[in-house]
């Protein structure tokens, strides 16, 4: 047997529609439930009232009927003077009983019924009426009056009618107690509907929401967060209403757009790169290979030891500078993967200092420190940041003079924490850029020219920011900004 699916609605315009249109249709069955359940209660305390008026004013019919008949003949058979008054006043009441049963008749047979009574009325009244116009009638009441059958030969017809009227009620009003029965047997089976519908109509407009709209949009999110991950080759279902399609489709569009962009650029820049590696590769190996070949040419001219020993240090020498070179270049374009760990940037100067103490003391540097008490948390990969500060004090110990001083300083704001050194050496002759290999020539006999294209690296991957200002003084000013790890819990 084949299962029945649910179709979802092809957009969220009408989505939303079926949406509404479940809880309209859902308060009007409770409308329409509720509102026969009052008509109901309603239309049955009308008749049960209705039904209870009939009675009455039959029953007061009745009785007044009858009281007319005994009051009124003793009255006019005493000859009061007040038995016509008596008399008046029980037609009328009577009369208007009957009005009121007239009133209150919603049927055919209760007229008819009504109609009975009534001319059995008018029979009576025609009898009571002889009383008074009739002086020998009189007579004949005063003798009739004492036969114990007079009042039931007098009101016989009225009561047959009576009992009929009122048994028609009562037929009445058993069948209303009939269905009072029937719906309150039925009201705890109705009477959950409403909530049955609500829950049915709240689970089925839950999974056309859910299909149509929630599931889709949460791949859309999760898709697209896969996508700003880098992994642009994933594709979004496309599931969903029109426009959760739409946007998918558009993502996917976009992701294949931006992987195309990504690669032609990858490959620019790897163009780029190799363009702007070539030159420096070439420049840094062309260098010590002349070296060493003119030392191998002294070595066929030179039969001196001592030169001959020179002329090989000096290939030995030139050999190692360029193997540091390769390895630094080759850690240059190693990717950087920090490990951020809160720390203060005093620690981490006061180690590369350590290992440049041998250098502080041969050339008799003084190290100035200001500011260190201002010294806060960062986020730093302790070991990189160690061996860019390194790199970057070495240049300035190497730019400085003998006896000169080494200012380090450290300011504090609450974004950041900025630290300057400054040497007081003839300055630099170029100007470093973050990503150029070749930001000038090493004047260090055992240096790689890498130790600022470096400490650039390691500052971007951190994201602090690196600086070199020339003071007009002398020297160079390095300007190192590292955001404080307060100020980066913050903006998290």
């Amino acid at each position: 047997m084949a299962t029945m699916r649910i179709r979802s609605p092809s957009s969220l315009k009408s989505l939303l529609l079926t949406h509404e249109l479940a809880f309209l249709f859902l308060v009007a069955v409770t409308g329409v439930l509720g509102g026969l359940s009052a008509y109901f209660w309603h239309q049955t305390s009308a008749e049960s009232v209705r039904i209870n008026i009939l009675i009455g004013s039959a029953q007061q019919i009745r009785s007044d009927l009858f009281r007319q008949i005994k009051e009124v003949t003793r009255a006019r058979l005493m000859e009061d003077p007040k038995a016509v008054t008596l008399y008046t006043d029980y037609s009328r009441r009577i009369d208007e009983g009957f009005n009121e049963l007239r009133r209150h008749a919603v049927s055919r047979p209760e007229d008819i019924a009504i109609q009975s009574m009534q001319r059995a009325y008018r029979v009576i009244q025609k009898d009571m009426n002889n009383i008074f116009s009739d002086p020998y009638a009189v007579r004949e009441a005063r003798i009739m009056i004492l036969n114990p059958r007079y009042e039931e030969r007098v009101v016989g017809s009225f009561e047959e009618a009576f009992k009929d009227f009122e048994a028609m009620l009562s037929a009445r009003g058993d069948e209303l107690d009939r269905t009072i029965a029937r719906w309150t047997r039925f009201a705890p089976i109705i009477m959950p509907i409403p909530i049955v519908l609500a829950i049915g109509l709240l689970l089925f407009s839950r999974r056309i929401v859910q299909k149509g709209f929630v599931r889709p949009m949460t791949q859309v999110v999760r898709g697209a967060r896969i996508m700003s991950g880098g992994q642009l080759a994933h594709k979004i279902p496309l599931d969903g209403v029109e426009e959760v399609r739409d946007l998918a489709q558009q993502i996917n569009t976009m992701a294949a757009d931006l992987a195309s962009s990504r690669d032609a650029l990858i490959e620019s820049e790897k163009q780029a790169a190799l363009g702007a590696l070539v030159p420096v590769v070439a420049h840094n190996i062309r260098n010590p290979l002349a070296s060493i070949r003119a030392a191998a040419q002294v070595l066929d001219v030179v039969h001196d030891t001592s030169e001959l020993q020179e002329a090989k240090q000096a290939i030995l020498a030139t050999i190692d500078r360029l193997s540091r070179w390769v390895s630094a270049l080759m850690s240059y374009l190693h990717p950087l993967k920090p490990q951020p760990q809160r720390a203060h940037v005093g620690p981490l100067l006061n180690a590369a200092l350590t290992l440049l103490k041998p250098k502080l003391e041969e050339k008799a540097i003084r190290i100035k420190r200001r500011g260190w008490g201002e010294d806060q948390d960062v986020y730093v990969d302790v070991d990189l940041m160690e061996q860019a500060l390194y790199g970057l004090l070495a240049n300035a110990v190497d730019a400085s003079p003998e006896g000169g001083a080494l200012v380090i300083s450290m300011e504090n704001t609450q974004e950041k924490l900025t630290v300057h050194i400054r040497d007081c050496g003839p300055g630099m002759r170029f100007d470093p850029k973050p990503g150029n290999l070749a930001p000038g020539p090493s004047t260090k006999r055992f240096g790689t020219g890498l130790g600022i294209p470096i400490a650039f690296k390691i500052c971007q991957a951190h994201g602090w920011t690196l600086d070199f200002n020339s003071n007009d003084s002398g020297g160079t000013e390095v300007v190192i900004a590292a955001p404080r790890a307060t100020a980066l819990e913050t903006l998290q």
